[in-house]
């Protein structure tokens, strides 16, 4: 069988990856794909345009397709590829407005009273400062449309909160997408990934997961895509995962269908959740994503021990009521090696080094990389996703590093803490005592 992957990130390697690992496939098309989705069961196709994409599917005869990235949803690939009949698994254009319209996420929450954080639109920047003004800082500013993970601004203080608003409504550096702000309180907490996937009407969870969107250690500097990951993440114990379900997901998936626009694909909630240990302390969602979260979906998939094929194909036929994952018990954890200059523009052309053989319990996924001959080389802000599974966070995590030391380009950058909330609510273990 042959499948195809949209996409050319490492969320888009970690899938094709996984798919392949299905006796049944013998081929996973990776369209554009990137330098690591080239060899073995995985092959590129120069290939992004949705009518392009389907001729494709159609000329091969490939069974079933899997879109990894946000640009494609909104664009409407999914509709163009129904439109023939394909099989493809991901939402329509209508329905990835949730991540392609902040403002229109936000009113659906409000409409279908999902918890969210207090919030205003604005497309003129007089009303969006004055606004400012009175709430005051911290506040946080979002560029209403697709931002590649830039579009985010949580400013400490007035001055960072007014330049963003200049820099979006203003000077137009984010294009289209700043062209209207959402501008919302800012929450205290914990953050946590929670991605299910939707056949319209049943839901399956994932794993849980847990991001680290700053670029620096201590969560310091600025917002980028997403610096490392790991699953799962202690802060959704069973209890808060019953809660998130029946706050925030499954009103979703039925606000979605109330309005006409039948939810598919992959839903994924940003959710801050309250400090504290009070079991009923706040669950608020940050946003919602249309697709599976990069570099969250690489510890993810390397914790997946069922045949993802079979999700999939329930997934498109309406079925994942009858599909189950089996999860690996052990904890996954990435970190991402991003580019010199990154999250602003970052340096491309730079050899990359050291890369280890595929291993069953640590891969390095390829995001902006390409070929050039024998050698592979940086092309884009967040190279590559070094990933592996061990029987603690701890373990994890030393299995990361010690493979980061190895993996070397000029300008790499990368937070040396990814892990640290899970540290903390697991102590060390005992040293040994003196003569044992």
């Amino acid at each position: 069988m042959k499948l195809l992957v949209i996409g050319s990130g490492g969320r888009e390697h970690a899938l094709a990856w996984r798919l392949a690992q299905s006796p049944r496939v013998h081929k996973v098309y990776v369209a554009p794909g990137n330098g690591g989705t080239q060899g073995g069961s995985l092959e590129n196709v120069a290939l992004t345009s949705a009518d392009d994409l389907a001729d494709f599917v159609q000329r091969e005869g490939i069974a079933l397709t899997v879109v990894g990235p946000e640009a494609p949803l909104a664009a409407g690939v999914v509709d163009t590829f129904r439109a023939r009949g394909l099989k493809i698994f991901g939402p329509t254009k209508a329905a990835a407005q949730l991540e392609s319209s902040k403002d229109y996420a936000k009113a659906f929450m409000v409409r279908h009273n999902i918890p969210t954080a207090r919030y205003e639109t604005f497309t003129d920047p007089a009303a969006a400062h004055a606004y400012i003004d009175r709430e005051g800082a911290p506040i946080v500013i979002k560029a209403d449309g697709l931002a590649a993970g830039k579009g985010v601004v949580v400013a400490a203080t007035l001055e960072e909160a007014h330049a963003a608003v200049d820099a979006m409504l203003g000077d137009g550096s984010l294009g289209a997408a700043g062209a209207r702000v959402v501008i919302e309180e800012c929450l205290l907490g914990e953050e946590a990934s929670f991605i299910v996937m939707v056949d319209g009407r049943h839901v399956l969870a994932l794993a849980t997961s847990q991001d680290h969107k700053r670029l620096r250690d201590g969560d310091e500097g600025p917002n980028t895509g997403g610096m490392g990951a790991y699953s799962p993440a202690p802060v959704v114990t069973p209890e808060m995962h019953h809660r998130i379900m029946r706050e925030v997901i499954l009103p979703t998936v039925q606000g979605m269908q109330r309005d006409g626009i039948p939810y598919t694909g992959f839903l994924y909630a940003g959710l801050m959740i309250a400090p504290g240990d009070d079991p009923d302390r706040a669950i608020k969602v940050l946003e919602f994503n249309c697709r599976m979260g990069d570099p969250e979906t690489q510890p993810i998939m390397m914790r997946v021990k069922s045949d993802m094929l079979d999700v999939f194909e329930h997934a498109v036929a309406g079925t994942l009521d009858q599909a189950d994952i089996v999860w690996d018990r052990r904890t996954a954890l990435g970190v991402v090696l991003a580019a010199h200059n990154y999250p602003g523009t970052p340096r491309t052309g730079d050899a990359i080094s050291g890369l280890p053989e595929d291993a069953a319990d640590c891969m390095v996924f390829h995001a902006a990389t390409k070929r050039d001959g024998d050698a592979i080389k940086t092309s884009g802000g967040r190279v590559l996703c070094v990933t592996a599974l061990g029987d603690s966070v701890r373990m994890a995590r030393e299995r990361v590093y010690e493979t980061v030391d190895r993996v070397v380009f000029d300008g790499r950058q990368y937070r040396g803490d990814i892990g640290w909330r899970a540290l903390k609510r697991t102590p060390a273990p005992a040293k040994p005592k003196a003569g044992s």
